[in-house]
């Protein structure tokens, strides 16, 4: 069965009968331009809950709400390393978070998101990671985040379809990009993936065993 076009009215409809978040939080959501869509959050908090996630990391914070999403799905003691380049976005986000009470669960990094990956320890010790900064460093930040990810654990990949681009525009390098990184995330025998046309689309890759990934 082929999917049906997500109007305007299906995607409230679909919002509407997910988990709700409250009147508040919704009006945060709204004047901080919120990139992440209201399906799209409480997916991120129910796949950090289903994954017992107890140390996440993000890439590109923008105005918070899926580093929200995810601490808000954390137990307590769990935390949510996030990386970005602006103050000013991430001043929303701090703002957003104090409101929300979850500040205590956020690490927030500024500076070069590579470069932050790079100084962390190497070893597997988180159990979740969700992408969704500049698109040409995609590819460099997963293969950054696969080893540090424990096995079972997944990294969420955002915006693989580029509203479609990468089927509709075989021109456009930053389409271009990502079918690259899509083709290299589906051969990739490490995890198991899934491509999800939720919103601009996600990808959720499961890191496989050691055992099975060959």
């Amino acid at each position: 069965m082929r999917l049906i076009p997500v109007t305007d009215a299906i995607y409230d409809y679909i919002a509407d009968h997910s988990t709700q978040v409250d009147e508040v939080h919704r009006d945060l959501v709204e004047r901080a331009r919120m990139r992440i869509g209201r399906d799209k959050g409480a997916l991120l908090t129910l796949l950090t809950q289903l994954t017992n996630t107890r140390q996440a990391i993000e890439i590109g914070t923008f105005t918070g709400y899926a580093t929200l999403c995810i601490a808000r799905g954390l137990p307590a003691g769990g935390r949510v390393l996030t990386c970005d380049v602006s103050q000013e976005w991430t001043a929303v986000a701090e703002r957003v978070w104090a409101h929300e009470n979850v500040t205590a669960k956020i690490d927030l990094r500024l500076g070069t998101a590579i470069e932050t990956l790079r100084a962390l320890p190497p070893e597997p010790h988180h159990d979740l990671a969700f992408i969704g900064a500049d698109k040409p460093g995609y590819l460099d930040y997963y293969e950054e985040l696969l080893p540090r990810i424990r096995p079972g654990g997944a990294i969420l990949i955002n915006n693989v379809l580029l509203a479609g681009a990468v089927v509709t525009d075989p021109d456009d390098e930053n389409a271009r990009t990502m079918r690259e990184f899509n083709a290299h995330v589906c051969a990739d025998k490490r995890v198991d993936a899934v491509m999800l046309s939720v919103g601009d689309g996600i990808t959720l890759a499961r890191k496989r065993p050691v055992d099975s990934a060959d």
